[in-house]
């Protein structure tokens, strides 16, 4: 999972995280730098590599969280090009809450159906996405949400991608 150093939103992270180790998975977190993390609530969380030393062949998932933080991937070109192979390698990509945008302007969501936080609908449908606005958007192997009060269903939609029983 990525998540901003600071101010990402904390039940996009605490959730879909719950959800995915509750059902064996391992999840791994990363962000701009390894070390402490902070919620826009509050809650700390630890990265455990940088963004930029991810290796796509080490796991079946990537998962953008949201929160006001996430911006700082918008236009990152690590962040794209992660997101681009591990899409490219027909393994799942998530994003949430504003997240979204990131895979929006890596070109992942040109011609996909997709949905976020309402603030990102006009940059989703500029990058060429099928805005839905649904809670949760599932289009292949990309899966999008819209914000905090979606983040278990999320978290679920990734579950079912990846093949883990309920």
């Amino acid at each position: 999972m990525v998540i901003a150093p600071d101010q990402f939103r904390d039940e996009e992270y605490a959730r879909p995280r719950e959800v995915l180790e509750g059902l064996g998975a391992t999840v791994v977190t990363a962000s701009v730098a390894p070390g402490p993390c902070r919620g826009k609530l509050g809650m700390l969380a630890r990265a455990e590599v940088a963004l930029n030393e991810v290796s796509p062949d080490r796991y079946d998932a990537i998962v953008f969280v949201g929160g006001a933080g996430a911006s700082v991937y918008f236009d990152d070109l690590d962040a794209h090009a992660l997101a681009r192979a591990m899409h490219a390698a027909g393994k799942v990509v998530g994003a949430i809450c504003v997240a979204p945008s990131t895979l929006a302007h890596a070109g992942l969501l040109r011609g996909k159906n997709a949905t976020a936080f309402a603030s990102q609908r006009d940059d989703l449908i500029a990058h060429g996405a099928t805005w839905t606005g649904a809670p949760v958007e599932i289009d292949g192997s990309i899966v999008t949400a819209n914000g905090p009060a979606a983040s278990q269903d999320f978290g679920l939609a990734i579950a079912d991608l990846l093949g883990l029983s309920r």
